[in-house]
């Protein structure tokens, strides 16, 4: 071999080991990114479901007495829910970050899905090129609406058929549905002749689904944009409940105690950036969003009230335990 094949050979060589070194480097960043999209993520966005499970929650039990057979019950609701200050913003420092560092700051409180729009900038280094984005906002309102329907049907031996549903409610810098079934049985109907008619007693079961979605941020970096612009969150809740309720003339009075099962599952639900094209990040990145799965219980207390007149019913209802939830209903009866 030659003096000029060897140098060239040689050349090669390094320059082969060079680019592996650096394309080591560049998904080892990568691993990096990923570790704190879902760190940061969670903590985004779990006020938020939390949240949606009380408004999901509260409001199926319009009343507690016995429904006969073909009796139907329609409802148009407003829900409103209150947003808690403590769960508007979480810390965040440069320790709790591997790839990322916040400009100009140690430490600073960023907005979750249910805070305001303050906006921080997060710089990072992907392959000796800086990546620098803006921390995601919130939907910036102390409360949150959503119209939903509701209907009842009587069946047999006073048991009722529940549904619910929400078009997709558009917040700001995101977006909210929900939607599921329930069974409600009447029980003072089972209790002795001497039980006093004015009390009633129902139990429920019931299941619903929520949907939710979050603008996040939209990345650009040397290597293209991430597709992480849009964060995602399935949740199915299970539910029993036990109600009790008081009439006197036209007016009923509820109070209720609720247990759910929540399962919470998320997913970056945007479009797939460029990034792609070296690799798949979204898929790579939801796969490890499965990490972030978790199953909650709750303990809710539910009062309400609901006055009738002539076949319509006008009903307010207050859920109450880690959130505070409030629904007005308009009811026909037929």
């Amino acid at each position: 071999m030659n003096k000029t094949a060897t140098v060239v050979l040689f050349l090669l060589v390094i320059t082969t080991n060079q680019l592996k070194a650096q394309n080591a480097e560049v998904f080892q960043q990568i691993g990096y990114l990923l570790n704190d999209a879902l760190l940061y993520s969670d903590k985004y966005i779990t006020p938020a479901t939390d949240a949606a499970v009380y408004q999901a929650s509260s409001g199926w039990m319009t009343s507690t007495k016995k429904k006969e057979l073909g009796e139907v019950t329609f409802g148009v609701n407003a829900n409103l829910f209150f947003v808690p200050k403590s769960d508007r913003t979480f810390t965040a420092t440069n320790n709790d970050f591997e790839f990322f560092s916040i400009e100009g700051q140690n430490s600073v409180e960023v907005p979750t899905a249910l805070g305001n729009n303050d906006q921080y900038y997060l710089v990072g280094d992907l392959g000796g090129s800086e990546v620098r984005l803006k921390s995601p906002e919130g939907v910036n309102e102390e409360t949150v609406f959503y119209p939903y329907l509701q209907a009842g049907v009587g069946l047999w031996y006073g048991t009722e058929v529940l549904v619910k549903y929400s078009p997709k409610t558009k917040l700001k810098k995101g977006d909210y549905q929900v939607y599921g079934a329930g069974l409600k049985h009447n029980l003072d109907q089972h209790f002795s002749e001497n039980f006093n008619k004015t009390i009633h007693v129902s139990a429920l079961i019931a299941y619903s689904k929520e949907n939710l979605s979050f603008d996040f941020v939209d990345i650009q970096s040397a290597y293209g944009t991430l597709g992480i612009n849009s964060l995602g969150s399935s949740i199915d809740t299970y539910q029993t409940q036990i109600n009790i309720s008081k009439t006197h003339k036209n007016l009923e009075v509820l109070w209720g105690v609720i247990f759910n099962i929540s399962d919470f599952n998320y997913k970056f639900d945007g479009e797939k950036g460029s990034i792609e094209e070296i690799v798949p990040l979204q898929d790579i990145l939801n796969d490890r969003m499965k990490d972030l799965s978790k199953t909650k219980r709750n303990l809710i207390g539910e009062f309400s009230g609901r006055y009738q007149f002539s076949n319509f019913f006008v009903q307010g209802t207050l859920a109450f335990g880690k959130f505070v939830n409030t629904n007005v209903s308009l009811q026909y009866e037929f």
